[in-house]
């Protein structure tokens, strides 16, 4: 049974950093591509950073050079440092196995306000 765990979310001010975490459990994690999303309020989730199992890495274009997505396989946890945050960086962040498309965990709200 595959569970994504993702904490570390918060009311965080403009300019702030937050870091998230997300535990992986039922995969085979170090070979597996990891992916953190994000769903604005009433938007669409979309893609924002991607690790793959042998640390190729992806980012969103509006979150590089802000936001930096790292793995620690012993661990099985995939992490998002998120600098210099944006009021529109508001939304509820999710992590995902990208070989297992179907599987979500409950995601973790972030919200970037003064």
């Amino acid at each position: 049974q595959v569970q994504l765990v993702e904490s570390g979310g918060g009311l965080v001010q403009p300019g702030g950093s937050l870091r998230l975490s997300c535990v992986a459990s039922g995969i085979m994690f170090s070979i597996n591509a990891m992916e953190w999303y994000r769903q604005p309020p009433g938007k669409q989730r979309e893609l924002v950073a991607s690790i793959t199992g042998r640390g190729a890495i992806n980012y969103a274009n509006d979150v590089k050079g802000r936001f930096t997505i790292s793995r620690d396989n012993a661990k099985k946890t995939v992490y998002l440092q998120m600098d210099s945050l944006r009021p529109e960086d508001t939304a509820v962040y999710y992590c995902h196995a990208l070989a297992y498309p179907l599987e979500w965990g409950q995601g973790t709200q972030i919200t970037v306000s003064s």
